[in-house]
């Protein structure tokens, strides 16, 4: 079954960090694709980086790794913003994920804002600094 996440107006769906290494393969309509790094993620979409800008409005796949598994998505590509010569960022939102995709995806921004909690802004800096 298919899941289409809702984004609550009332409630800011929590975002997380993956990492520096947190690749993502974009395919777009017409068979292209592009690979970019997953800068901030949640239940309801995130933030890439990319090389060059995707049309805003642009339907997607996405894919990345996560530590529970992979992530495999429909997007609809938001506003881009240029933040050096040689990338932007480009916000997205899911439009459609399978149950599992989200379930995966559901459980990793669970944890990993459950360990910073339990671990404190100091110690989660320590720790991610090595």
């Amino acid at each position: 079954m298919t899941h289409f996440p809702q984004p609550n107006p009332q409630h800011r769906a929590t975002r997380i960090q993956l990492g520096t290494s947190a690749l993502a393969l974009v395919k777009l309509e017409d068979g292209q694709r592009a690979k970019a790094k997953l800068q901030t993620v949640s239940v309801t979409g995130g933030l890439l980086y990319l090389s060059r800008p995707l049309g805003e409005g642009d339907f997607v796949e996405v894919a990345f790794q996560t530590q529970s598994g992979p992530v495999h998505g429909m997007a609809e590509m938001l506003h881009a913003r240029r933040i050096s010569a040689d990338g932007i960022l480009q916000a997205f939102r899911f439009v459609a994920l399978d149950d599992d995709d989200h379930k995966t995806l559901s459980y990793t921004v669970d944890t990993t804002t459950e360990r910073n909690f339990l671990l404190g802004p100091t110690q989660f800096s320590k720790q991610n600094s090595h």
